[in-house]
């Protein structure tokens, strides 16, 4: 910079603008990434927000090397700490070398251009500055001098000046070009990073001749050589790769450059949830398992603590991205059917094979073990997720019913009604999503209290009574129960804690996704397994899958305490229960208030009572447009039957002691099932929807 005429140093302190305090400078920094805090305050992740510059934290002159300063002085401004703003030596030595030499030689103090960092009118173009910018500049640098200590000036000077390229401020430039905090630069760094101040852009030789200039000066140990090839790694290092890995859902709550959000998140939990998945992941590698996700909801406020969407690999967000559920909507079937007083925990389900009729094709579900048990009660049929009970316990408490309380529950992705899943809804053949899922659980855990979860602190939030309270107690009971778990998981598995918890694990249609999702009275923990390229596993269930990964993050939640069942509700009672035949051992069983019995007795199919099985009252069947009209048939089904007879919209359609083929029309049915003297003992209504 050429110098200022004498004359301008003589005027009075004043300036155009007043400058900034020491305070407003700090106040008004932002890094260029955003930070991700958990409840506690801890820094969890950042995103860059900021595309322009990039920028750390403010970093405080204690924190800066001493090393640094010394470099800078020398580089800088050597008088630095004896003039008030305006170096007049080094300004009339600028004067006689503009006049006399080839190389042009600036005289701005460290104060002069920080006033010009500070003010954005005080900051020279392409052809340098004004006149009056210079005169703006040395007025701004004196106002300054006035008001700030000179510890003050070089720290907010080394945090606002750009050492090169998009690198702003000390911490960003010695963290990209060295990997290190500013506190442990060396003097060799120092000469580096104090070398680019006078020409940030220029070439890696030019920088390391000027640093191994400033090295001699600052007499450091060694030869150019090792500060040239200090110079030439450290600019040649790359920029620091964006972060990624930061799932949208929490990217979202990110603001501005700089703010700290903070979250429900706790770093350890958060921590804890990823390294078990990470590890389990790992060891599931040659079953061709290559992601998972994680999620942790407190069961009081439905805060999330943990919320792990991948494994750290690339962006997808398997906590939000739909997969299909299995057998993980199970427990909210038998729920609805004991709610309805349909089934008792210790009522007999007909596990053999069955084939439904959908349409001109049928539906045959089959067990996970390809073995069927002749009876099973609703305890083990849920325990050891057996499918065919399921499908049975859905005819009988209804689809459509189901899919509402799916989506009463939360379940958004259920986008298509209920005759478009059929009874493949009771196996999980609809998609969902983990964080969905897992929420819905917890409303198991809260008594059948609904409410909704939060990644960001609030007041506390009032539950709604969605589900029946001593229904779900039942079925709390029910997914804690090893015993029962046990004809097809056995007694020891990952699903087995220490504590009292209740959990269900689920497998996809050909192995493409594992889930495993259970509760405590304190946590409720989701975890899913495959791969988000939709490649199936290589026999891996729930059990093998997902359910490590939840018993370890449930063991670290417990670490304190252990989880403990909730009290019995009103309107459940304990009752001894025996079974003839003797399908299952007698036991100690809850009922809902006045659906107590003393003995299961699983009637021959000749003494049965009498009742339509199929179609269910309030079924809706759909024709399918594929199906040639001539071939399409809805079988009637009925047990008990006898010599009673179908009758259809008043007309008699054939005896029903064997199933009847019905050729579908368009509109709503009523199904009758008679007896000799055309007495009605079953009705079903239904409706036929079509072209």
């Amino acid at each position: 910079m050429r110098l200022v005429p004498a004359l301008l140093l003589l005027l009075p302190a004043f300036a155009v603008a007043a400058m900034p305090t020491p305070f407003d400078v700090r106040a008004a920094w932002q890094p260029s990434e955003a930070r991700l805090l958990d409840r506690n305050g801890v820094a969890l992740d950042s995103v860059r927000v900021d595309l322009k510059a990039r920028r750390g934290n403010w970093v405080s002159l204690a924190d800066i090397s001493p090393a640094l300063g010394v470099a800078v002085l020398q580089a800088e401004d050597q008088r630095f700490m004896q003039h008030g703003g305006i170096d007049l030596r080094a300004a009339g030595q600028a004067a006689w070398d503009n006049l006399f030499r080839q190389r042009p030689r600036g005289a701005s103090t460290i104060t002069m251009q920080l006033a010009g960092l500070l003010d954005a009118e005080l900051r020279a173009a392409k052809d340098g500055r004004s006149w009056m910018q210079k005169f703006d500049q040395v007025l701004a640098a004196r106002e300054i001098e006035a008001g700030w200590s000179k510890q003050q000036i070089l720290e907010a000077y080394l945090n606002l000046v750009t050492f090169r390229g998009e690198l702003q401020g000390v911490g960003a430039a010695s963290r990209a070009l060295f990997n290190k905090a500013p506190s442990g630069l060396d003097g060799t760094e120092s000469a580096i990073l104090a070398a680019l101040l006078r020409a940030p852009s220029a070439a890696p030789k030019a920088v390391a001749r000027r640093a191994c200039q400033l090295a001699k000066e600052l007499k450091l140990p060694g030869d150019c050589t090792a500060v040239e090839w200090r110079a030439a790694v450290a600019l040649a290092r790359p920029a620091p790769a964006a972060q990624a890995n930061t799932p949208p859902a929490l990217r979202r709550l990110l603001g501005n450059a700089g703010s700290g959000v903070r979250t429900t998140l706790d770093a350890r939990v958060q921590a804890a949830a990823l390294d078990a998945l990470r590890r389990h992941v790992r060891e599931l590698a040659e079953r061709n398992v290559g992601d998972g996700a994680v999620v942790v909801i407190d069961n009081a406020s439905g805060e999330l603590l943990a919320y792990v969407a991948n494994t750290g690999k690339g962006e997808v967000d398997g906590v939000a991205a739909p997969r299909q559920a299995g057998s993980t909507l199970k427990p909210f079937l038998y729920q609805l059917a004991l709610e309805r007083r349909l089934l008792t925990a210790a009522s007999l389900l007909d596990d053999s094979p069955v084939d439904i009729a959908l349409g001109g094709a049928s539906y045959v579900p089959q067990n996970y073990d390809r073995a069927f048990r002749g009876y099973a009660s609703v305890r083990t049929s849920l325990a050891s997720s057996l499918n065919v009970p399921a499908v049975r316990t859905l005819l009988l408490a209804g689809g459509e019913r189901f899919h509402e309380r799916l989506r009463a529950l939360g379940i958004g992705t259920l986008s298509e009604d209920a005759d478009f899943y059929g009874p493949s809804l009771a196996l999980g053949s609809s998609d969902v999503t983990l964080l969905e899922l897992s929420n819905a659980y917890r409303t198991l855990a809260n008594g059948g209290r609904q409410g909704t979860p939060t990644l960001r602190p609030r007041a506390k939030e009032p539950l709604i009574r969605l589900l029946d309270p001593a229904a779900t107690f039942v079925i709390g009971d029910i997914l804690a129960d090893r015993g029962a778990r046990s004809p097809t998981f056995g007694l020891r598995s990952d699903l087995a804690t220490a504590y009292w918890s209740a959990v269900k694990t689920g497998t996809s249609k050909d192995m493409r996704d594992n889930w495993c999702i259970g509760y405590t009275d304190r946590y409720t923990v989701g975890v899913w397994v495959g791969n988000f390229n939709g490649q199936p596993m290589w026999d891996v269930s729930g059990v093998s899958g997902a359910a490590p990964v939840w018993r370890d993050v449930m063991d670290f939640l417990h670490r304190d305490r252990p989880g403990r069942q909730a009290a019995a509700p009103a309107g459940v009672v304990r009752k001894a229960v025996s079974y003839q035949p003797a399908h299952e051992p007698a036991r100690e069983e809850w009922f809902l208030r006045g659906t107590e019995t003393a003995l299961v007795e699983a009637v021959p199919a000749a003494r049965r009572s009498p009742r339509i099985v199929y179609p269910v009252d309030g079924s809706i069947v759909a024709v399918d447009p594929d199906i040639p009209d001539g071939v399409e048939r809805v079988l009637f089904q009925a047990q008990g039957a006898g010599e009673h007879r179908w009758r259809l919209d008043g007309k008699d359609v054939g005896l029903a002691s064997n199933p009847l083929a019905w050729h579908p029309a368009v509109g709503e049915h009523r199904l009758e099932l008679v007896d000799g003297s055309g007495k009605a003992v079953s009705t079903s209504r239904f409706e036929v929807r079509g072209n």
